[in-house]
């Protein structure tokens, strides 16, 4: 495939500089839908390609616990559209009604995460008749990384990339900041 081609299929979150990107809270991008809003998150929990990724199972139990605590907020539930992990395993996405900014949302993920390190009994959903992969979970490794990432959310959150571009050369698409 044309070099030109390829690169000018890439999503947005393709394209930023993923050798910059260090744990926080970032706007990746926002969609109008029939008037309203709706923002995507890049909620980052490591640093890609220097960290070890999240467990599978430690990610999966993220997503049962972080996505019933965010559903059932009293402030935030009747915004939240999606909660997941991403790919990689660096992270999740989380989609809200509106344009709220990364640092409005960061007291609602700290406490989902505070909420997450400190949990105590059975995974929610957590059952063959409620989840695909019911068995696929690590509470302990878990509440490890919530642990880290509330600290991080405390101490030193990030909540814009790093200033890249996509530029085009005859020999490739590099990023430069």
């Amino acid at each position: 495939m044309n070099k030109d081609k390829e690169s000018a299929g890439l999503i947005a979150s393709f394209q930023v500089d993923h050798t910059k990107i260090v744990p926080g809270i970032y706007e990746s991008r926002v969609d109008e839908i029939g008037g309203d809003f709706a923002t995507t998150f890049d909620i980052r929990m490591k640093t890609p390609n220097k960290e070890p990724a999240i467990h599978p199972n430690a990610m999966h139990t993220i997503e049962h616990v972080v996505a019933t605590f965010l559903r059932n907020d009293a402030e935030w539930k009747d915004r939240i559209v999606y909660w997941g992990p991403m790919g990689c395993l660096t992270g999740c996405y989380l989609i809200v009604k509106g344009r709220p900014k990364p640092q409005e949302i960061q007291p609602l993920l700290l406490r989902a995460f505070e909420h997450l390190r400190d949990y105590e009994g059975a995974v929610p959903g957590a059952t063959p008749l409620n989840c695909g992969n019911y068995l696929l979970h690590d509470l302990p490794m878990a509440k490890w990384e919530a642990a880290r990432y509330a600290d991080i959310l405390k101490t030193s959150a990030r909540y814009e990339y790093d200033m890249t571009r996509r530029l085009d050369t005859s020999s490739g698409v590099f990023f430069d900041s």
